[in-house]
């Protein structure tokens, strides 16, 4: 088995990639998806945001308002790192369990996340894939989907500046062209890892 670290800034375009590596093959570990499982109703991550975050960051049914939630932290960084330290521990732990499941077999496992660097799990991964491309078209991106300029700002300021990600990268992916050239890149990219993990079993 082959683990990937597949990273990216906000709206670099990473669940892009994810989702053509999909399409090819891989087995792709979404961070996401795992943080919503963390904190879901009846889970011990559940209680212990609302013991920090108060019922402020609840909706009607129960479930934590991710929405609200990312309004508190990213706006204050201890914050942010209190609902890290509530989080990342069991997305860790979940993301070891599909791992495991998997170790004995020849799948490229992708897990995507956009705090690899940042957490410090890139040192755990087989290979780290970056997706980059321009600041100032990055932030556009984001700001053309909707999100507010001042919070696409602070959000990006939140995570590794670029190029400390880019030097930690087994592989770069440039986004800056048009979805066909995302394409290209990505077909190398997944013949690379292919054979990297066939290789290995």
């Amino acid at each position: 088995m082959l683990l990937v670290g597949l990273t990216g800034g906000l709206g670099a375009g990473k669940s892009t990639v994810a989702r053509m590596l999909a399409d090819r093959g891989a087995v792709v570990v979404d961070a996401d998806d795992l943080a919503r499982r963390a904190i879901s109703p009846g889970t011990p991550g559940h209680r212990k945001v609302l013991e920090v975050f108060g019922e402020g960051v609840v909706d009607e049914d129960g479930s934590i308002d991710r929405r609200a939630l990312a309004g508190v932290v990213f706006e204050d960084p201890a914050a942010r790192r209190d609902l890290e330290s509530i989080t990342h521990p069991e997305v860790f732990r979940l993301l070891a369990e599909e791992v495991e499941r998997r170790r004995e077999t020849n799948d490229v496992v992708v897990f995507d996340a956009a705090l690899i660097v940042e957490t410090g799990f890139d040192e755990s991964t087989d290979v780290l894939v970056v997706v980059a491309l321009d600041p100032a078209l990055q932030l556009e991106r984001v700001v053309s989907r909707g999100m507010d300029r001042a919070e696409a700002e602070a959000r990006i300021a939140a995570q590794a500046l670029p190029g400390e990600r880019e030097a930690r990268a087994d592989e770069v992916v440039r986004n800056d062209g048009d979805l066909a050239d995302l394409e290209r890149q990505v077909d190398a990219l997944w013949e690379r890892l292919r054979r990297e993990a066939a290789a290995r079993g």
